[in-house]
């Protein structure tokens, strides 16, 4: 097995697959839009985008839980026409984002792997083994402001690494004014630390995923510099967890304008983590915020949207949940079919965002 390959300063060229072309309508035309598709993992996470020109990029493959997630993600891939997946990013090692590729690989070739690198904690060293001997020699270790440049004039941006960041704003960023008073919480421990999180750029849409990145970790992004600028669609760190993410003085910066959970039914909105605590400062006042991650969101200027896996089970308050309509799935995991939901995304910034349960279906303009 060849030695993983480290990005440097250069991107990385997009995977160029001869032979392997993927058709996803029907007489082989291409689609004119990005598609995106936010896969239910119950709480976990995976996310399917597919370029104007075919090229795919998965973001993590959900749990193991008797190939539950790699099935609902192949047949998102099958849906969109694809014969295969050219790129898959695994964020971290942890069982909701790793545990599905295994079952993945067998039902449909994998092109390329991303990560970020052999530091794990020793309860995650058998996923992080196990996804070394999927990928192969076909790894690469991708460090903070890697490029990751795909088919059709997309862009994904690597932000976060191995606990390091972009060392410049970009997408327009700049003095974050949140910072003289945002609330801090202290570092959740751990493989979340080292997540991978990416900035997708397709004209003028971005796409923040953050993934697991923390409260404390966020707002090392923040301040005293937003690195991330506005963002068009931002999917919540930590699933939507209220404590663990979600930083008031962070999302006040990127001003994402529709946001999307990927939580489970218990999971992500109304769960707690006590891992984290308030960080108190003798002398410092810090602002009060909004406990409700759903509140703490449509608070917010910029928020024109919000569109959740799942209802929140642990607190079902209609005012904590959105719209019945934007939310894919309302079961218990036993009970659920794992309706995802989904973006297209046209070249001029109109984007359609559909929830797969009932087709209920809204456009927007990305802003900038």
């Amino acid at each position: 097995m060849k030695r993983p390959m480290t990005v440097a300063a250069v991107s990385i060229l997009a995977l160029t697959a001869a032979g392997v072309t993927m058709s996803r309508h029907d007489a082989g035309a291409q689609s004119k839009n990005l598609d995106i598709a936010w896969i239910d993992t119950e709480g976990g996470a995976a996310t399917l985008m597919v370029t104007p020109e075919g090229e795919s990029f998965l973001i993590d493959t959900g749990y193991p839980d008797q190939d539950r997630d790699a099935k609902r993600i192949f047949a998102a891939a099958q849906k969109a026409g694809l014969r295969r997946i050219d790129h898959v990013l695994i964020s971290h090692f942890h069982g909701d984002h790793e545990g599905g590729l295994r079952a993945l690989s067998k039902l449909i070739p994998i092109g390329k792997f991303y990560d970020h690198g052999d530091v794990v904690d020793e309860v995650d060293r058998g996923r992080l083994n196990d996804y070394k001997e999927i990928a192969g020699s076909n790894r690469t270790i991708v460090k903070p402001g890697n490029e990751i440049a795909l088919k059709g004039g997309v862009k994904v941006l690597v932000i976060a690494s191995e606990a390091k960041f972009i060392d410049r704003a970009v997408n327009g960023g700049g003095p974050n004014p949140l910072c003289a008073d945002a609330p801090q919480m202290t570092p959740a421990a751990g493989e979340n630390q080292r997540t991978v999180g990416v900035l997708v750029t397709y004209n003028n849409f971005t796409y923040l995923n953050t993934i697991d990145i923390d409260w404390g970790t966020e707002m090392l992004l923040a301040c005293p510099i937003n690195k991330l600028g506005a963002v068009t669609v931002f999917q919540t760190g930590r699933h939507g967890a209220g404590d663990g993410a979600n930083a008031p003085g962070f999302i006040g910066a990127i001003k994402p304008q529709v946001v999307i959970v990927n939580n489970g039914p218990r999971k992500g909105f109304g769960a707690t983590d006590d891992r984290v605590k308030p960080i108190s400062v003798p002398g410092k006042t810090f602002a009060p915020y909004e406990r409700a991650t759903y509140l703490r969101y449509t608070k917010l200027p910029s928020t024109e949207a919000i569109w959740q896996g799942h209802l929140s089970l642990l607190d079902k308050d209609p005012t904590h949940n959105t719209a019945p309509d934007q939310i894919a799935n309302f079961e218990e995991t036993a009970e659920c079919q794992g309706h995802a939901i989904t973006a297209s995304v046209a070249a001029d910034g109109k984007f359609t965002v559909t929830n797969g349960r009932n087709g209920f279906s809204k456009s927007y303009m990305a802003r900038k």
